[in-house]
């Protein structure tokens, strides 16, 4: 029983790296709410392998080596492929899509996986994040692409369905260069050294937990009130907070 036991987290984990590999092949394929969804699952068994290794004390050097190569594939390369694909069907609306240049601002979606890879390296050897995060954690980083990617997608009548977000006041130009400039601005996010405070609750006291049931509490009303992008607006939230926090 105890052999099998010890396979759990691992397992979850290998959960968390397939919806990662789903998300991806959905996302370049312009399926961005099946990839949001597949990023929204596999952050779910990022959660539970960890909770699952401290219930059952069943940690392996594999396993955290595992959950960072997953970790990659979920948070990096799927949000990344999303957006590539996103760009891509955004360049068909560019007057000058034919000039070369223009095929310049694909190299943006790369930078979130190669920064969240920075970024997880940068993790595993870090011992000062244990009860909080310095960076932005790529799991909030993929939520936040996920969903304003696929808000925008119907803004933008790159598909059918209505997410919450009915219109973007943005040229095709305008938006493919603020999309590019914030894929950027949020990858350097990830490997600062901004202090950001844990989820994690270790009790239900207000006191000790204030930021988190915050966050929640405001998650609720922000999606809510306006749908998809609502979860945008949570992590830019968070990223506020913890900025607070720190001073």
């Amino acid at each position: 029983m105890k052999s099998i036991i010890r396979y759990i987290p691992n397992t979850l984990t290998c959960f968390n790296l397939a919806c990662g590999f789903y998300a991806s092949v959905l996302g370049l394929s312009g399926d961005y709410f099946g990839a949001m969804v597949a990023i929204f699952i596999a952050a779910l068994f990022d959660f539970s392998d960890g909770l699952a290794a401290r219930l059952l004390k069943s940690y392996s050097a594999i396993g955290k080596e595992l959950d960072s190569l997953a970790d990659v594939i979920s948070f990096g390369v799927a949000p990344g492929m999303m957006l590539y694909s996103f760009i891509d069907k955004l360049l068909d609306r560019l007057s000058w899509n034919d000039a070369w240049v223009c095929h310049l601002f694909l190299l943006a979606a790369f930078v979130i996986p190669v920064f969240s890879a920075l970024r997880l390296a940068k993790f595993n050897i870090d011992d000062r994040q244990t009860t909080s995060f310095l960076g932005l954690p790529v799991p909030a980083h993929a939520i936040l692409w996920s969903s304003l990617l696929t808000a925008c997608s119907s803004a933008t009548h790159l598909t059918n369905a209505s997410y919450g977000l009915h219109s973007i006041p943005l040229s095709p130009d305008a938006l493919l260069i603020v999309l590019s400039i914030a894929a950027i601005a949020t990858s350097l996010l990830l490997v600062s050294e901004i202090p950001m405070f844990s989820l994690k609750i270790t009790s239900f006291a207000w006191k000790k937990n204030r930021l988190p049931y915050t966050l929640f509490l405001s998650a609720i009303v922000l999606i809510a009130c306006f749908g998809i992008i609502g979860i945008t607006a949570t992590i830019l939230l968070y990223i506020i907070l913890s900025l607070v926090w720190r001073r």
